[in-house]
């Protein structure tokens, strides 16, 4: 038995610990919200943060996150992320959406420590979340807008 604190709510669930946390979060707590994509931490559309941290969930095992907090898509509170959240819709941003929770979390994670990211900074802090649509440049604009928004 593990407790994991996951959008601030314990949850005491049964895994061994080289459990992906992906699969604790997915199957045994039943949030669907951070998806699975490609297994190998290398696409992140598993997202989440941990302590605050993105981290791909897909290779992060249960064992290994001790006390951590975790935070998925569905606990994403807070200005800068209602902020990411609002101008994702507001910019259609998204065309599929299968990635765009991981591409959230990632967005959050990046205007949170750097509230005016140059192309270069959204570049490096989005490179380890792969769009299958290919909506990079949208998903630029979304982080530039919601920098914006954040602003003013």
């Amino acid at each position: 038995m593990v407790t994991l604190t996951i959008n601030g709510n314990e949850h005491k669930v049964e895994a061994e610990a080289d459990m992906p946390l992906l699969w604790a979060i997915r199957d045994l707590v039943g949030l669907t919200g951070t998806k699975f994509g490609c297994g190998m931490a290398q696409c992140g559309a598993c997202t989440v943060l941990l302590d605050g941290a993105p981290v791909r969930s897909c290779q992060t095992f249960v064992g290994d996150i001790g006390n951590a907090k975790v935070t998925t898509i569905e606990g994403l509170t807070g200005k800068v992320a209602e902020t990411v959240q609002t101008v994702w819709a507001d910019l259609d941003v998204p065309q599929c959406g299968y990635c765009q929770s991981g591409q959230i979390m990632s967005a959050t994670d990046l205007l949170t420590n750097n509230p005016k990211p140059t192309d270069d900074d959204i570049d490096a802090a989005m490179t380890g979340n792969l769009c299958r649509c290919a909506t990079y440049h949208r998903i630029r604009a979304g982080i530039h807008e919601a920098a914006k928004r954040l602003e003013a």
